[in-house]
């Protein structure tokens, strides 16, 4: 079972979604490689359906059983663990087959049947806290996973809303969620700016500072949606870092996070 360690830096990253078996193959591959260069612990993240869309007209992903099987082509291949999220609890078993962590996402963070599925399959559950709660609601949300099961519980901050669609990131969360569980930072979803035309708009170039100003206060790692070509990509493109620009963050970020260790 993957465990989080805390004197080295976890990376959760992928392309938002599924969009091909070969994207995913590369998009896995290019970003082991980063990592293990920086001797940085590695997950691979994609959403096999995106049921949370905001129009009905919207790119979703790929089937349950085929994506399952994309995950196993991928975790075959490339030797990476893998995590995906969710949206009703039968798939939870399902996913366990393969999937390393099981992500529940933001929206239904305080779903009790979600949070028990997923914790029953006995894996590392990544509870996306939603932009309308607190940090401090977290440790029921911790609480619902750990005495339902065996799992390691982690928690994952993506700001919260201020007014209608703007995001805020509180960095107070970031201390107050570690009381109750390993923390990672989703750089990506905290720079969306809410629905414009029938998708989430996003502000890129603040990746960075709030990727260092997270890791400065002390989280155990990133979730980072990455893209070889964001304006091309089929989901989250205005939110998702560019490939090439990858190792130079992650340069950086470890910089502050190995600092950190010494403090």
């Amino acid at each position: 079972m993957i465990k989080i360690d805390n004197d080295r830096l976890t990376l959760i990253s992928g392309p938002c979604v599924i969009e091909s078996l070969s994207h995913c193959l590369f998009m896995a591959e290019e970003i082991k490689n980063i990592c293990d260069k920086l001797n940085i612990q590695y997950i691979f993240k994609a959403s096999w359906d995106k049921a949370n869309r905001t129009s009905l007209n919207s790119y979703r992903g790929y089937p349950l059983d085929e994506s399952i099987e994309i995950f196993k082509e991928i975790k075959d291949s490339v030797k990476v663990p893998i995590t995906t999220d969710f949206h009703e609890p039968y798939q939870a078993e399902k996913l366990s087959t393969v999937v390393d962590v099981l992500q529940v996402p933001a929206f239904l963070c305080r779903q009790t049947d979600i949070l028990v599925s997923a914790s029953r399959t006995g894996l590392p559950v990544n509870v996306k806290k939603a932009q309308f709660i607190s940090g401090l609601d977290t440790e029921k949300v911790v609480n619902k996973v750990r005495f339902s099961g065996l799992s390691e519980c982690w928690l994952t901050e993506r700001g919260n809303i201020f007014g209608y669609g703007n995001y805020i990131v509180d960095m107070k969360n970031l201390s107050i969620m570690k009381k109750y569980a390993p923390v990672f930072f989703d750089a990506s979803h905290s720079i969306q700016l809410g629905a414009r035309g029938g998708t989430s708009g996003s502000e890129r170039e603040y990746i960075e500072p709030l990727s260092k100003a997270a890791i400065s206060v002390g989280v155990d790692g990133l979730f980072l949606e990455v893209h070889d070509n964001p304006d091309k990509a089929l989901v989250d493109g205005t939110s998702s870092l560019k490939l090439d620009d990858l190792f130079t963050l992650l340069v950086k970020v470890k910089k502050i996070y190995d600092i950190n260790l010494t403090l």
